[in-house]
């Protein structure tokens, strides 16, 4: 079975910096597109950023515009997002998502992503 596996969370003071890495396995193709969705305590699932596969493109929400930033690698199934000037208002838990053309879940849609598949997320709190 194909496994998302999200790393990289932790406790930072706000203003400060994380880096989130994922890493995408056994599904056997190349997913459509990546990216990452969060969801804080008592809060519905928040699209953050996505990135489409061969072409580069890139979408985020409005609330992370100007400080995240995501990248995929040359081998097009490791994703990482970079977050800067974090707030305490970006404590969640992180998925690192994916789409590979089948909907096993509801999907969290981000710009034209449509995020199917998901790990098992790991935690980032934002400290003041």
């Amino acid at each position: 079975q194909g496994q998302l596996e999200e790393s990289g969370g932790g406790s930072v003071q706000a203003g400060g910096s994380l880096r989130l890495s994922c890493a995408a396995s056994g599904y056997g193709y190349r997913s459509n597109c990546m990216g990452w969705f969060r969801q804080a305590t008592g809060k519905e699932r928040e699209g953050v950023a996505a990135i489409y596969t061969g072409g580069g493109s890139t979408h985020y929400a409005d609330s992370v515009k100007g400080r995240f930033t995501i990248i995929q690698d040359d081998a097009e199934n490791t994703v990482y997002l970079q977050m800067n000037s974090l707030k305490p208002d970006d404590t969640a838990l992180y998925y690192c998502a994916a789409d590979y053309g089948t909907r096993p879940h509801s999907p969290v849609l981000v710009g034209n992503c449509p995020l199917s598949y998901w790990g098992q997320g790991t935690q980032v709190t934002v400290f003041s």
